[in-house]
């Protein structure tokens, strides 16, 4: 019965783990918050006034941020992500393509559906990168 299942909704496991990290990674910057939260109370307590890179710390999104961030324009560190998306997209679109033409599973024409979706991001983020690779327009 429970073989049958996996079979039918295996595709399920990637948004669930997704949504998985994101709540995980949610939890960790609200943690991360309240930690900075009572210490800024502890100074505000002593009638200290709290450091700015304390401050500083609350607007961060996500806290896996760097503390000193280094001195890199924005666009360069967001070409570098997008390599990483152009690699990635670009991996999963041509395993979904092999699955589609070796047919696993029987289901050869929602991944043919799924490949054509991968590559298509994978094309559109690499001419994201192209045209962003002389930098940021003024």
């Amino acid at each position: 019965m429970f073989e049958d299942l996996f079979r039918q909704f295996w595709w399920l496991l990637f948004p669930l783990s997704w949504f998985a990290y994101g709540a995980w990674q949610s939890w960790l910057s609200y943690r991360a918050n309240q930690e900075t939260l009572d210490l800024i109370k502890t100074y505000a307590q002593s009638g200290r006034e709290p450091p700015p890179e304390l401050m500083a710390r609350l607007s961060k999104r996500w806290h896996g941020e760097a503390e000193d961030e280094d001195e890199r324009p924005r666009y360069r560190r967001r070409r570098e992500r997008t390599w990483y998306q152009v690699v990635l997209f670009g991996i999963l679109g041509a395993g979904f393509a092999f699955a589609a033409a070796t047919d696993i599973y029987g289901a050869g024409e929602a991944f043919v559906i799924v490949a054509f979706v991968m590559l298509a991001l994978c094309a559109a983020t690499l001419v994201q990168v192209l045209l962003d690779r002389n930098g940021p327009t003024v």
